[in-house]
């Protein structure tokens, strides 16, 4: 049996494969990579997240708290508190404040530059997907969504950007030569199948 490629509609292929497309993930880039600049942008400058980490240890203080029933936890997953407890016994969070400030940075400029977009598109994701299990939504469900959706459109999502030149040189994704349409071979007919039916 001869494999065969199913193509995308056309409207997939649009948005994720052609480089007309480059503009809208502009938009949805400059959009999100200045949403992150400015949340990473402010814990930089916030001695409360680089000095110490209180910041951070109060957010998982209080995202780790049980309330009294019928109130529910802002944590709805068990093994995630777990894991966010046992970073506060842990006094993780002096050195993960800056972790996370530092990322929120560098995912705004490389958004904002389109450089490597499908990397920085996946850590922003994880970001928003971990502060979305610790209880906080906010603008984290939309940002997660254009995030995923650029990750679907990495090869054309930095285009207008550093990935125009970047991606090539690395060898992905664009070739230089036109595409060669795709050929299909019929299957081959047995001769069973030539005996005239009656």
């Amino acid at each position: 049996m001869h494999q065969r490629t199913i193509q995308d509609p056309p409207l997939a292929r649009f948005l994720f494969d052609s480089t007309s497309s480059a503009w809208i993930w502009l938009l949805a880039r400059l959009y999100l990579g200045w949403q992150w600049l400015q949340a990473g942008w402010h814990k930089v400058t916030d001695p409360a997240w680089m000095n110490g980490g209180t910041a951070l240890q109060g957010y998982w203080t209080r995202a780790v708290a049980v309330p009294e029933p019928p109130a529910k936890p802002a944590i709805a997953y068990g093994w995630y508190r777990d894991f966010l407890s046992m970073l506060l016994e842990g006094g993780h969070y002096t050195w993960f404040a800056k972790l996370v400030a530092v990322g929120e940075v560098v995912v705004g400029v490389a958004l904002i530059l389109g450089l490597l977009t499908g990397f920085a598109a996946f850590f922003g994701a994880f970001m928003n997907f971990n502060f979305m299990l610790a209880g906080s939504a906010s603008t984290n469900p939309v940002l997660f969504t254009l995030a995923i959706l650029l990750l679907l459109a990495w090869k054309v999502a930095g285009f207008w950007g550093l990935d125009r030149y970047l991606l090539p040189a690395l060898g992905t994704p664009w070739d230089r030569r036109p595409a060669a349409p795709e050929r299909f071979e019929p299957e081959p007919v047995s001769p069973a199948d030539e005996r005239p039916r009656v």
